[in-house]
Parts: structure tokens; C-alpha cells; sequence
């Protein structure tokens, strides 16, 4: 294993430019966040589903059957469920349960096959210099070699 020291922080006093770094550092990481604005419980689907809704309008519907934190709840439970911690958990107060939105999804086999599936096309398409460079050598020696069928 792998042993990381701490850096020492010194008590640095706050200046406008670090204050501002700051404030661009957090933006970023929200704006690269799963970040859930509403929840809302849906009883009248064919099972009941909790609908949460994304920062950009999106959503998901998960099944409350397929999550044990959700089996001593009753309808007017539902009502109570917020988002909190910065849109990343679901909470009710008064049963002292929050519940990570991204560990709800991840617990559907479907939802992740489908995320790995994004991934891997929006990876896909991503070219760096070196690749267009490949490219364009390759195009300079005529391009990708023809297929040729060798009969036996």
C-alpha cells in the first residue's frame, strides 16, 4: 500500500485572488456533478418510483422496491423525502435517512450498463494530437490498407 503525507497547511490569510480561485474551483466541480434540484414519489406508475430531477431538466424514476431504505415508509413519508448535501442525497429529517443518489443508480444493473455504454461513445470520439497526428501519417502513406482475402 501506498503511504500519502499530508501537506502542511500554513494559515494563509484570504485575498481576493484566492477567494476567486476558489469560487471557479467550486463551480467547476458542480457544473461536473451530479447535482439533483427535486424528488418526487410517483405511487401511480406500475411499481412505485421516486422521480429525481437533474440540474438540467433530466431525470430518472427508481423503483422504491428495489431499495430496503425505503421499507418502513408510508405514502405521506414520500411527501417528506428532499434533496440535500448539494443535490448528491435524498433526506428525510424526521427518519434521519439520507441516501446517495448516485448509490441508488448504481445499484441498477440496467442504469450503469447503459452509463458504461455513454461512456464508452463519448470516449470514443475524443481525439488527441498524437491520434490525429497517427492519422495523418497514415493518410500520407496512402491511408488504411484494403482487405485482402487470401483463398486456401
Amino acid at each position: 500500500m501506498k503511504t500519502i503525507r499530508a501537506k502542511v497547511q500554513a494559515d494563509n490569510p484570504v485575498t481576493e485572488s484566492s477567494l476567486s480561485k476558489a469560487i471557479e474551483r467550486g463551480e467547476s466541480r458542480r457544473k461536473n456533478s451530479l447535482q439533483a434540484t427535486a424528488v418526487t414519489y410517483l405511487a401511480l406508475c406500475l411499481a412505485p418510483c421516486l422521480a429525481v430531477v437533474f440540474e438540467d431538466g433530466s431525470g430518472v424514476l427508481l423503483p422504491v422496491a428495489n431499495y430496503p431504505e425505503f421499507d418502513d415508509f408510508e405514502a405521506e413519508d414520500y411527501a417528506s423525502l428532499t434533496v440535500g448535501y448539494a443535490g448528491t442525497a435524498l433526506c428525510h429529517e424526521d427518519k434521519d435517512l439520507h441516501v446517495s443518489i448516485a448509490g441508488m443508480i448504481s445499484a441498477s444493473k440496467p442504469l450503469m450498463a447503459m452509463a458504461a455504454s455513454v461512456v464508452a461513445s463519448r470516449n470514443g470520439r475524443q481525439s488527441s494530437a498524437a491520434k490525429s497526428e497517427a492519422a495523418r501519417a497514415n493518410g500520407r502513406k496512402g491511408g488504411r490498407p484494403r482487405k485482402v482475402d487470401v483463398v486456401v
